[in-house]
């Protein structure tokens, strides 16, 4: 069983940056973990995944260049680093945790945090 608990959220203005964190407890050797993320209305989508390594990460095209994922395995804590944020980065954002490797598909993520709020403003 694998517990994920994301923290790290606020309310900041666009163009800011803020970095959310994901502190993993359980059996989360050689998992890939990501981020996914909700808008009022809208589906959850695909944010940025991360293989056990760390060597290799997928991104949205939405957030490529502007958002980073990283994670410390001696510390159980996946991070995503969030730059020059938008107001249509305000979401829910989700961690996630999936046996093997990265993916984008939210259906092979077996774990899945609480979330935490990310608001941008104008």
């Amino acid at each position: 069983q694998v517990q994920l608990v994301e923290s790290g959220g606020g309310l900041v203005q666009a163009g800011a940056s803020l970095t959310l964190s994901c502190a993993a407890s359980g059996r989360t050797f050689s998992y890939a973990m990501g981020w996914f993320r909700q808008a009022p209305g809208k589906e959850q989508e695909f944010v940025a995944s991360i293989s056990w390594s760390g060597l290799s990460t997928a991104y949205a095209d939405s957030v490529k260049g502007r958002f980073t994922i990283s994670r410390d395995n001696a510390k159980n804590t996946v991070y995503l680093q969030m730059n020059s944020l938008k107001v249509e980065d305000t979401a829910v954002y989700y961690c996630a945790a999936k046996n093997g490797g990265v993916a984008d598909g939210r259906s092979l993520y077996g774990y899945w945090g609480q979330g935490t709020q990310v608001t941008v403003s104008s």
